[in-house]
């Protein structure tokens, strides 16, 4: 392995595909911005040698939270380490004022803790994890329920609506996921309009939970537009769209 963790060059056969690497790491969101590091161009290089692989990040700006960036770059090598095949994974942010303390936390397996002693007293960072986890389903609940009513339905036909009563689309599934990953109820006779907590939403509160949902999923949005300007802005136009299969 060179000095910077990339893998060396040598005569291993290529077990492992780029398309493989990259859906795995789709599955891997900006915690802010509720969207894959894939689409949102914050993938800059990917090799590939043997079992080894080596993967290089950069943010928008060179100061956004260490923590976010940590859980990314955690959630990467996580990642990339599910794949068939690869044994060893090497993830390196670039470009930001932390990537010392974040590579070094990461790669070498110290923890945020470790990597950041006293900041934080959860060392896997999962309080700031589910915080993120609990606005991108409301914003998800929300998006899903704006398209049933545009489809005819009322606010109170959405309080006794079933999940099995909804019709099958991308944003439902989106939607079911982020609210498997909160371990809430996601059953066929369970019901759609539930808060993070999985308490069921009353007919007569739902406007009102429907509209500050509107107000969390309008900020995720705003962010994310925000962000892919700064990185276009910082990497150039040319190179916005990050790696490719």
């Amino acid at each position: 392995r060179g000095g910077d963790g990339r893998p060396v060059r040598g005569t291993h056969r290529l077990m492992t595909s780029r398309a493989e690497v990259l859906d795995a790491l789709s599955g891997v969101r900006d915690p802010e911005l509720d969207e894959p590091i894939t689409e949102l161009a914050f993938v800059s290089e990917l090799e590939i040698e043997g079992d080894g692989v080596f993967v290089r990040l950069r943010l928008p700006t060179y100061f956004c939270a260490p923590n976010f960036a940590y859980l990314m770059v955690a959630d990467a090598r996580e990642a990339v380490l599910s794949v068939p095949g690869v044994r060893r994974a090497w993830v390196v942010l670039d470009d930001h004022y932390a990537s010392d303390e974040i590579n070094g936390g990461v790669n070498e397996e110290k923890g945020f803790d470790g990597a950041f002693p006293d900041e934080t007293e959860s060392p896997d960072l999962e309080e700031l994890r589910t915080i993120f986890r609990r606005k991108s389903f409301v914003a998800r609940q929300e998006k899903l329920c704006r398209a049933l009513l545009a489809q005819g339905r009322s606010p109170e036909q959405l309080a006794e609506t079933r999940l099995r009563e909804v019709p099958p689309s991308e944003t439902f599934e989106k939607y079911l996921e982020r609210r498997g990953e909160l371990g809430l109820n996601i059953s066929p006779e369970a019901s759609l309009l539930v808060d993070p907590d999985g308490k069921r939403v009353p007919g007569d509160a739902i406007v009102q939970h429907l509209r500050f949902a509107r107000t969390v999923g309008v900020s995720i949005e705003g962010n994310a537009e925000l962000c892919r300007g700064l990185l276009a802005t910082r990497y150039g136009r040319g190179e916005k769209e990050g790696v490719k299969l």
